[in-house]
C-alpha cells in the first residue's frame, strides 16, 4: 500500500467557518487537495449550521470541489451527569467540556448520530465517516456505531473500518494553542512525530478554527504539508477507508505496509 496524507478540519459551524476559511485558503497556497470537513450539526446549542442556508450552500459547494463533509459529533458539548474523578479531570481538562461521546448512554448516542445523519441526508450530502468531539467515545457510543450504517470512525491514534471493526495505527498531528508554551511544545512535538511515523500508511493532520489565529502556526501547517505530500498522496477519510477495505479484503490476518490491524 502507499503512504496516504488526511488533511482534517475539525469543529467546522457557521461561526467557525471564517476562521477555518482563513486555515484552509493558507494550506491552498502549498496545493489544493481534498479535506474532511468535521461538521457539528447543533453546536452548543446556540445558533446552528442545521439553520443557516448560506453555511450548507457553502458546504455543498465545498462537496462538489472534492472535499468530504463529516459528522463530527451532534452539539459538540459534554452534558452528562459527573463521574469519578479521573473521567471528570478527562471530561474538563482535556476536553474543556467538549467530550460529547465521552460518557453518554447508548440511546441518547444513537439518536445523536442519527439526527446528524438526517441532517446530512436532508441537505443531499453523502455520509460515510463519524468522528467524536475530542476523539471521545465510550462502550455505548462503539455500540451505537455497531448498528449504524457508517463506513469508518478516527480516534486520536487509530483508523477504524466498520462492520466488522478492525483498526490501523494512523496517528493525527495537532496543535495546542491555549499558550505560547503549548503552541511552542506543539510546534517540536508534531515534527518529532511526523519523522518517527514517517513510514506508517496514513498520517493526519488535524486543523482546528483556533489554529488561525496564530501566524506562526499557519506556517508550520504549511511546512508540514509541503513535507508530508512529498512522500504521501493526499485523500480524504473515506477515501482512505475505500483504500484500506480494498487492502483488507484478504482476511483478518492481512497486515498493511508491514503494520498489522488491531480490532480495539
Amino acid at each position: 500500500m502507499s503512504r496516504y496524507l488526511v488533511l482534517a478540519m475539525h469543529d467546522v459551524t457557521p461561526a467557525t467557518w471564517p476562521a477555518c476559511k482563513v486555515l484552509l485558503s493558507a494550506l491552498d497556497e502549498v496545493a489544493r487537495v481534498p479535506k474532511s470537513l468535521l461538521v457539528i450539526p447543533n453546536f452548543y446549542r446556540g445558533p446552528t449550521a442545521r439553520n443557516s442556508e448560506r453555511f450548507c450552500r457553502v458546504m455543498s459547494e465545498c462537496l462538489a470541489d472534492g472535499d468530504e463533509l463529516v459528522l463530527h459529533g451532534y452539539a459538540h458539548l459534554d452534558d452528562q451527569p459527573p463521574g469519578g474523578v479521573i473521567d471528570q479531570l478527562i471530561r474538563t481538562c482535556y476536553t474543556a467540556g467538549e467530550g460529547e461521546f465521552s460518557a453518554i448512554p447508548l440511546a441518547a448516542a444513537r439518536a445523536r448520530i442519527e439526527a446528524g445523519s438526517a441532517w446530512f441526508a436532508a441537505n443531499g450530502w453523502p455520509l460515510h465517516g463519524f468522528v467524536a468531539p475530542a476523539w471521545l467515545m465510550n462502550t455505548a457510543t462503539w455500540q451505537a456505531l455497531d448498528g449504524l450504517p457508517l463506513r469508518y470512525t478516527t480516534t486520536l491514534q487509530r483508523f477504524y473500518l466498520l462492520h466488522p471493526r478492525r483498526a490501523l495505527k494512523a496517528p493525527c498531528l495537532t496543535y495546542s494553542v491555549r499558550t505560547p508554551a503549548r503552541r511552542l511544545v506543539s510546534r517540536y512535538y508534531l515534527r518529532w512525530l511526523a519523522q518517527r511515523h514517517a513510514d506508517t500508511p496514513l498520517l493526519r493532520l488535524g486543523l482546528h478554527p483556533a489554529d488561525a489565529a496564530h501566524p506562526d502556526v499557519i506556517r508550520h501547517w504549511q511546512e508540514l504539508l509541503a513535507a508530508c505530500l512529498e512522500t504521501r498522496m493526499p485523500v480524504t477519510k473515506n477515501g482512505f477507508a475505500q483504500v484500506l477495505a480494498q487492502a483488507w479484503m484478504g482476511g483478518p490476518e492481512t497486515t498493511v505496509a508491514g503494520h498489522a490491524q488491531t480490532s480495539y
